[in-house]
C-alpha cells in the first residue's frame, strides 16, 4: 500500500480559516490511515514553520506573487489568474521530488489551483477536492461588476470552469462541500465521478462549556466572524452596516454590531467610525464572541458551499440569522433563521431581540442539530470508500460501541 501526497493552496495549520479548518480535517483523516506527504502554501509568515505532526515529509512555500504579476502572466499565457498565482517552480520540483522518491498511490489535490501540479502521467489515484466551484464565484463578481475588473472576473469565471472540467474529466473523484455546489458542477460537466462531502464541526471545542476566555458586552450585541480581507465577507459587513443595522438600531437604539476576524481592510476598519459597529481584527479564540453574541450573523451576498461560521455559530448553541446564500449548503432543519433581503434579515434579528426565551431556544436546537449531523468522523467517511481505507480500530470500536 502506496502513500498519500496532499496538495494544498494554504498550509492546513493551523485550522483558523474556512478552509483550513476543512484541509486540516481531511490531512488528519488521511493521516490516521497511510502515510501522508504535504506541499503547500504559506501565506501567513506564521505558517511558514508550523508542524501539525501528521505528516511524513512536509514542504511549505511562500507565496508571494503579487496580484499584478499574476494577472499579467494570465493574459500572456492565457491561463486563468487562479493557476498563475499559484504557479511556482518551488512547488513543482518539492512535488517531483516526493513522488519520485516515495510510494505515492493517492494525489489528494486540495482547491482546483493545485490541479496543475498532478503530472499528467501519473498513474495514482487522483482525489480532486474542488471544495467550492470558484469559477462560479469569478462569473458572479463578472455580472455585479462593470469596466476593466468585471471584464476580468468573466474572464476568470470562463477560463477557471474550462479548467475544472478538464480536471475533473481526469480525476478519480471530483469533491465538493455541499450537494448543492456538487449538482451545479454536474450540470455544467460531463464527469460522472462527482461527489459531496460535507465540512464538520468540533463540537468539543465549539460548546458554551468548554473553557474559554469570556467578552464582556454592554448592550444588544450582533456578531459576524471571518476572514476580513475576503471579498465575500467584506461584502457583508459593509452591506449590514450600509442596509441591515440601522433598521434593527429604529428599535435596539443601543444594538451593537461586532465584525470580528484577521486582516480587515481599510473599507472594513472604516467601519468602527460609525456609531455602535467594532472591529477587532485578529482575535485568539472567537469562542469568547460567539458567546457573547445574541445574535450572530451571516449575511453573505454571495456564498459557496457549507460556512463554517454558521456551523460554528450553531455549535456554540447561539440564534443565528442568515442569508439565503450563507445557509444554502446546510442541512440546518429551520434551526437557523434566513432572510432573503436586508427588511428580512433585519425582521429576523429584530424577532430574536425581542424575545430572548425563543432566541435561546433557537440556539439549543441549532447546537443540538450540528451535534446529530455534523460531526467530522461522519462527514468524511465517504473517503474511505474512495480511497480504499479502512477506519483506524478505535474509530472502528467507537463505531461499534
Amino acid at each position: 500500500m502506496g502513500d498519500i501526497l496532499f496538495l494544498a493552496h494554504r498550509t492546513p495549520y493551523p485550522p483558523d480559516r474556512g478552509d483550513k479548518i476543512r484541509s486540516f480535517n481531511i490531512l488528519k483523516f488521511l493521516a490516521a490511515r497511510k502515510r501522508v506527504h504535504l506541499v503547500a502554501f504559506a501565506d501567513d509568515r506564521r505558517d511558514m514553520a508550523g508542524d501539525s505532526g501528521l505528516t511524513d515529509r512536509t514542504r511549505i512555500v511562500w507565496r508571494g506573487k503579487s496580484r499584478a504579476l499574476a494577472a499579467v502572466q494570465a493574459l500572456v499565457t492565457r491561463r486563468p489568474i487562479s493557476l498563475t498565482a499559484f504557479d511556482d517552480t518551488d512547488v513543482h520540483a518539492a512535488v517531483a521530488d516526493i513522488l519520485a522518491t516515495r510510494q505515492i498511490d493517492t494525489i489528494y489535490v486540495f482547491s482546483s489551483q493545485m490541479a496543475q501540479y498532478v503530472p499528467a502521467d501519473t498513474e495514482a489515484r487522483v482525489i480532486m477536492d474542488f471544495v467550492d466551484m470558484d469559477s462560479a464565484k469569478f462569473a458572479g463578481y463578472g455580472a455585479a461588476q462593470s469596466g476593466p475588473m468585471g471584464w476580468l472576473m468573466r474572464r476568470e469565471g470562463r477560463m477557471l470552469g474550462t479548467y475544472e472540467a478538464q480536471v475533473a474529466a481526469r480525476a478519480d473523484a471530483s469533491l465538493f462541500v455541499s450537494e448543492a455546489e456538487a449538482g451545479l458542477f454536474r450540470s455544467r460537466t460531463d464527469s460522472p465521478r462527482i461527489f459531496a462531502v460535507e465540512n464538520g464541526i468540533d463540537t468539543v471545542t465549539f460548546d458554551p462549556a468548554a473553557p474559554f476566555a469570556a467578552i464582556e458586552v454592554a448592550a444588544p450585541t450582533i456578531v459576524f466572524t471571518g476572514q476580513m480581507d475576503y471579498r465575500p465577507n467584506i461584502e457583508a459587513v459593509t452591506w449590514f452596516a450600509d442596509a441591515i443595522l440601522p433598521q434593527i438600531r429604529l428599535t435596539h437604539p443601543q444594538a451593537t454590531f461586532a465584525i470580528v476576524g484577521r486582516a480587515p481592510g481599510e473599507a472594513v476598519r472604516a467601519l468602527a467610525r460609525r456609531a455602535g459597529i467594532t472591529v477587532t481584527g485578529e482575535v485568539a479564540d472567537t469562542r469568547g464572541w460567539l458567546a457573547a453574541a445574541s445574535v450572530v450573523v451571516a449575511p453573505l451576498k454571495l456564498a459557496r458551499g457549507v460556512q463554517n461560521k454558521v456551523l460554528e455559530a450553531m455549535a456554540m448553541a447561539r440564534p443565528v440569522v442568515a442569508s439565503a446564500p450563507a445557509a444554502e449548503g446546510i442541512d440546518h432543519d429551520g434551526t437557523i433563521a434566513v432572510g432573503n433581503t436586508a427588511v428580512e434579515i433585519a425582521a429576523q434579528i429584530v424577532r430574536l431581540l425581542d424575545d430572548p426565551a425563543a432566541a435561546a431556544d433557537l440556539g439549543r436546537a441549532a447546537r443540538n442539530r450540528v451535534t446529530a449531523r455534523y460531526g467530522w468522523d461522519a462527514r468524511l467517511a465517504p473517503l474511505d470508500a474512495l480511497l480504499g481505507t479502512h477506519p483506524p480500530e478505535s474509530e472502528t470500536c467507537r463505531s461499534a460501541a
